[in-house]
């Protein structure tokens, strides 16, 4: 090819991407009514996994997401489990073309409405935010990679594409894996790509290449038959509710965070140096972190310790105590009954079978007549941030949001993730879109059109380069 053939070509390079960047943008401000308007008709269904009050809800919840993908074009069907039912979809352009599987959870978190500043299963839209109990975490993540794929398809890339929307993600995917197994053959699949992760900032996109597992117990103390006078009773009676404050102090030390139960740190697969200079340089922030959480004071200032406490080392944490009285005023009374909730995030290499047993043996040894009861359980995940899906996924994020993707761990915990990497033998990439500001698993969640929009075209981006991936025989 002579020189000016050369200049030529790419030149006709650089005028097809500015052809295909102006359609993508003509796209996307065409369907950001309608992606609104779906947004908001699956915010406002309550579709709270962990709660049984609304299982007609999540069931519902169900049915709209499965009408979304079928309205896209997309093959769709409610697959039923032994629980909630999994929305799986599927754009199949030709079995020769590489596979990507794309899973999001279309459950959430409860949410008490008169904590919020609006309705939370009644989406508003204030200023290009959405607001609303599901809006990042993870519907409106999931939305924006329905259109991009949709987009895909479309423009046929030659791509197959298949969802798995989950509807228990929230409360710990117990039926997750026996789906996996029983629909192996539908599922099969080159990639998996997860959309439910958080960036470091908006100034700063992150791809996260490992989650941390999960341990979650109960803790129980009756020490009567019910409540009694602590006129009477007081300096004889035990009090059950002191008994396990004491009881958590022992197992860990509040103000550090360090736990003190023997062997809990013995598996523990420490991050690297090499890690942690990437996660401080990754733009990591303790002022940025405190504002975007609304935290008055942390365990520490530093950045680099702060970014290992909440992506590379285990926790222990306390979520609520109940028992005695909880109304206006004082009501003197010893309780006869308390418990606690309890949950321990684990690393690389830590075992959630090994960390309950030390946790039960500790509590035996500590408080005998105190009863253990295990809760949710995840393995932590560790992936590899360097091949050619990582490579795509960060050119996907630099080419739509033009900033370079930082390589972190995320603090978190997705136990579809772990049945996935061990059923579908795929790698997994990590291309979330949701900010700490956006409040996952708090009051006021919200999710915005900027990420949105970002993300319908960073996920066009990312189907592309995998097209072009060689498909695995």
């Amino acid at each position: 090819m002579s020189v000016n053939s050369s200049k030529e070509a790419t030149s006709n390079e650089n005028v097809s991407s500015s052809e295909s960047q102006l359609k993508l943008k003509e796209y996307t401000a065409q369907v950001r009514a309608q992606y609104e308007a779906n947004l908001k008709a699956l915010v406002d269904i309550p579709s709270v996994s962990m709660d049984p009050a609304f299982k007609d809800d999540v069931l519902r919840a169900a049915e709209n997401a499965c009408q979304l993908l079928k309205e896209a074009g997309a093959h769709a069907e409610v697959i039923q489990t032994e629980g909630y039912p999994i929305i799986f979809g599927e754009y199949i352009n030709d079995p020769k073309f590489p596979t990507v599987t794309i899973y999001n959870h279309i459950d959430v978190q409860p949410a008490d409405p008169a904590e919020w500043q609006s309705p939370p299963f009644d989406m508003k839209i204030e200023n290009d935010v959405y607001l609303g109990r599901g809006t990042t975490d993870d519907k409106g993540p999931a939305l924006a990679v329905l259109y991009a794929a949709k987009y895909a398809h479309e423009n046929k890339f030659p791509i197959n594409i298949k969802f798995i929307w989950e509807l228990e993600e929230e409360n710990g995917s117990p039926s997750f894996e026996g789906f996996l197994k029983k629909n192996k053959s539908k599922l099969h699949t080159d990639s998996v790509v997860v959309s439910d992760t958080i960036w470091v900032s908006r100034e700063r996109p992150a791809i996260a290449y490992g989650l941390r597992g999960l341990q979650c117990v109960l803790v129980k103390l009756k020490t009567g038959v019910k409540d009694v006078h602590s006129g009477l009773v007081g300096g004889l009676a035990r009090n059950p509710i002191g008994e396990l404050c004491q009881l958590i102090s022992e197992c860990y030390d509040a103000r550090t965070g360090v736990v003190r139960i023997p062997g809990f740190y013995d598996d523990v697969q420490a991050a690297s140096g090499n890690e942690i200079d990437n996660f401080v340089e990754s733009g990591f922030d303790v002022n940025n972190f405190k504002k975007a959480h609304e935290l008055r004071s942390l365990r520490t200032n530093d950045n680099r310790e702060a970014s290992e406490r909440i992506w590379a080392k285990p926790t222990f944490e306390v979520h609520g105590i109940t028992g005695g009285y909880g109304g206006a005023g004082v009501k003197t009374i010893v309780p006869h009954q308390a418990e606690a909730k309890i949950s321990m995030r684990l690393v690389p290499d830590q075992n959630p079978d090994k960390i309950l047993k030390l946790f039960a043996d500790f509590v035996k040894e500590k408080g005998p007549d105190c009863e253990v009861v295990a809760q949710g359980a995840l393995r932590p995940y560790s992936g590899e941030f360097e091949g050619p899906y990582a490579q795509a996924a960060a050119d996907a994020m630099l080419a739509a949001f033009n900033k370079k993707a930082a390589f972190t761990r995320e603090g978190g915990s997705i136990g579809a993730v772990v049945s996935m990497h061990d059923e579908l033998k795929a790698p997994i990439v990590f291309l979330g879109l949701s900010l700490p500001e956006h409040g996952y698993h708090a009051i006021n969640e919200n999710f915005d059109w900027q990420q949105a929009e970002g993300g319908i075209r960073m996920f066009v981006s990312y189907f592309d380069k995998l097209s072009r991936l060689k498909k695995k025989s």
